[in-house]
Formats: structure tokens, C-alpha cells, sequence
């Protein structure tokens, strides 16, 4: 995969330091649709290809990070459990930034301020490539799911459900 010129985001210079094959795709940013499927309708691509980072806090273990398909909302229950939790919720928005250094709509789960554990839903094995924050709004990583999953030392898990199914 080339490299496209645009600026480069922590997340693409860590990329490029572990000599991982990404593309980064520019989009169209709507300040007031920050949603996974207005990514994919400005990529162009199919929902489930496209995967948004979630930071949850949980009872037992802090702060986590699920990685799901657009389409699909975590399964709190599910991430809980997974992660060695009793519970476990998102995040506040107001302690996104603080927390991951990034800001809603552009967080990479690459290149976090800190690294927490990490689980992309299982899904993502399904795609040759899939699609996550640059780390900006605006851009996203277009990367090979196991470069992901290997990079940030994550645990693929079924985490999430089909947004309308839970």
C-alpha cells in the first residue's frame, strides 16, 4: 500500500517506524455528523470495514479500548467480561482527549497517549483491510487487520453487536 501524501499523524509516523503497510485516506469532515457512516460514505467503502475506536473504563481494570466495525455498538457486558471486568462504560467524552490524546471523532487506536489494553472485534479477520482513525478528523489508516491487531497488542474478541441487535 503508497503512501499518500498528507500530513503525517503520530499514528502514521508509528506506523512507518514499524515498517507496517498503510494507506492514509483523506474524508470529508461534517463537525455535525462525526458518525463511522459518514466516514464510509465519504471512503466510499462498506460499513463494516470502517472501525471506530472506543475508550471504556472499567471496575476492575481501568481504561480499555474496543475497536469495532462502524455498524456496531460494544457490547458493554460483553467488554466487561472480556476485559476482567464486572462492568465497564464509555468514557465521558469531556476525558477523551485527556486520556488518549485524542479528540472525539479522530482517536486512532494507535499512538494513545498511554497504551491500554486493546480489543478489535472479531469481524475485522473478515476484511483483507480495514479502516480506523489517523488520529486527526479527517483521515483514516487504511491498514491489513492482523498489521493492527499485532501493532497495539490487541485481543480480537466479540465485543460488539450489530447496532440494531442489541
Amino acid at each position: 500500500m503508497a503512501h499518500s501524501k498528507v500530513e503525517k499523524t503520530n499514528a502514521a509516523r508509528l506506523l512507518d517506524r514499524a515498517k507496517i503497510a498503510y494507506e492514509t485516506v483523506p474524508y470529508r469532515v461534517d463537525e455535525e455528523h462525526l458518525a463511522a457512516t459518514h466516514v464510509a460514505e465519504q471512503l466510499g467503502e462498506a460499513i463494516e470495514c470502517v472501525f471506530k475506536t472506543l475508550v471504556l473504563r472499567g471496575d476492575r481494570t481501568g481504561y480499555f479500548v474496543c475497536v469495532v466495525p462502524g455498524n456496531h455498538e460494544v457490547d458493554l457486558k460483553a467488554a466487561a467480561k472480556i476485559s476482567g471486568n464486572k462492568k465497564a462504560e464509555l468514557i465521558p467524552m469531556k476525558e477523551l482527549l485527556p486520556t488518549t490524546g485524542y479528540v472525539r471523532g479522530g482517536c486512532s487506536p494507535i499512538g494513545m497517549k498511554k497504551a491500554f489494553p486493546t480489543y478489535v472485534h472479531t469481524t475485522a479477520a473478515d476484511h483483507p483491510f480495514i479502516y480506523v482513525s489517523a488520529g486527526v478528523r479527517g483521515l483514516q489508516l487504511k491498514l491489513a487487520p492482523p498489521d493492527l491487531i499485532r501493532f497495539v497488542g490487541a485481543i480480537v474478541a466479540d465485543i460488539s453487536r450489530e447496532a440494531n441487535s442489541l
